[in-house]
């Protein structure tokens, strides 16, 4: 019996807990409502801090007590140098794209390159975008690499990254920068277009259900999951792939000029260090490598940001979050009593 107490006594807890957080919230959120919207959304992290921290842990570990006393004399010189001289590095500011099939973070790349261009300096910074991508749809990617294009319309110098994949409307996005840089075992290319429609009108024919498809102007739908295709139809769609195809190829054309399209818009891919000798990449390293070399001679920034949830998503959050620690509650006592 006392199991059971147990179990609903936590299970009060949780509520009143989430019930409590959950107030709390929205009385911020109606003390807050009305005031102006701040970029609270975007993240910004120093690559530099970062490494220097990672640099500071190894040496407290394998540098003696004098030799530490030295290096951390000889640094607080350089940074009092350094204060005094008017700063005029480079920075370089790093955003993340990790694509699905609609490119759904072309939102947050927008939002992220919003902010860059407020502070960027044109033809000194440098923006390097590390693109995940094995492609998806022609609207999704195409939009991307419209806004990257944003920053070379600027004069901001762009740098695209790839460690794993940019293929299809990944190299579409890539393609527009002044230097790819890819792991050497990364897979780019598919310069292609590529469009599936399942037919069941057969099917339909054969089980004798009739199939109405009304509509106005010729080719309105020409290629139909349950009507009939028709040559007419069939040749209309392969044209507006052809159509898309040449676009894609025209954008590969404008930005890299020297490459050789002819050999490479084919929809094949080809590994990097392939890829390299056709034209279609500048240089083989990791984004980690490239970033790394320029620690010493640039300030580099890390930029993110997530989406704000509203108070409804807040809320399911914690309740989640309660129901899941019940959960593990539950399974622990039916562990520990044998049941």
């Amino acid at each position: 019996m006392s199991f059971w107490l147990d179990i609903a006594a936590f299970a009060l807890k949780a509520v009143l807990i989430v019930a409590a957080i959950g107030g709390l919230v929205f009385l911020v959120t109606r003390l807050t409502r009305g005031e102006a919207e701040d970029d609270s959304e975007i993240k910004v992290d120093s690559l530099n801090e970062r490494y220097e921290a990672r640099e500071a842990r190894l040496n407290a570990e394998i540098l003696s007590k004098k030799e530490r006393k030295a290096l951390a004399k000889a640094r607080k010189k350089a940074a009092k140098t350094a204060a005094a001289t008017p700063t005029t590095a480079k920075r370089i500011y790093v955003l993340g794209f990790r694509g699905d099939i609609r490119a759904t973070a072309v939102g947050r790349l927008g939002r992220e390159i919003d902010a860059v261009l407020t502070v960027a300096r044109p033809d000194q910074d440098e923006v390097v975008v590390r693109i995940e991508s094995p492609g998806g749809t022609v609207t999704g990617y195409g939009l991307a690499a419209s806004q990257l294009l944003r920053l070379k319309d600027r004069a901001i110098k762009l740098t695209v990254c790839v460690d794993q994949v940019a293929a299809s409307g990944g190299y579409l996005m890539a393609c527009v920068a002044d230097r790819i840089v890819a792991a050497p075992f990364a897979i780019l290319g598919s310069i292609g277009v590529v469009a599936q429609v399942p037919n069941l009108n057969r099917l339909l024919k054969k089980n004798d259900i009739d199939f109405e498809e009304m509509t106005a102007g010729e080719f309105k739908r020409s290629v139909s999951i349950f009507g009939e295709i028709t040559p007419a139809g069939r040749e209309h769609f392969r044209g507006k792939l052809d159509d898309t195809h040449e676009a894609f190829k025209e954008l590969v054309r404008v930005n890299r000029p020297r490459l050789d399209i002819a050999k490479v818009a084919d929809g094949d891919t080809w590994l990097a260090r392939e890829a390299l000798k056709l034209g279609l990449v500048d240089e083989l390293a990791a984004s980690d490598d490239y970033l790394f070399r320029l620690r010493d001679s640039s300030r580099i920034y890390e930029v993110s940001s997530e989406e704000r949830k509203s108070l409804l998503q807040q809320l399911l959050g914690r309740l989640g979050f309660a129901a899941e620690a019940a959960a593990r509650f539950v399974t622990d006592r039916l562990a520990k009593s044998g049941m």
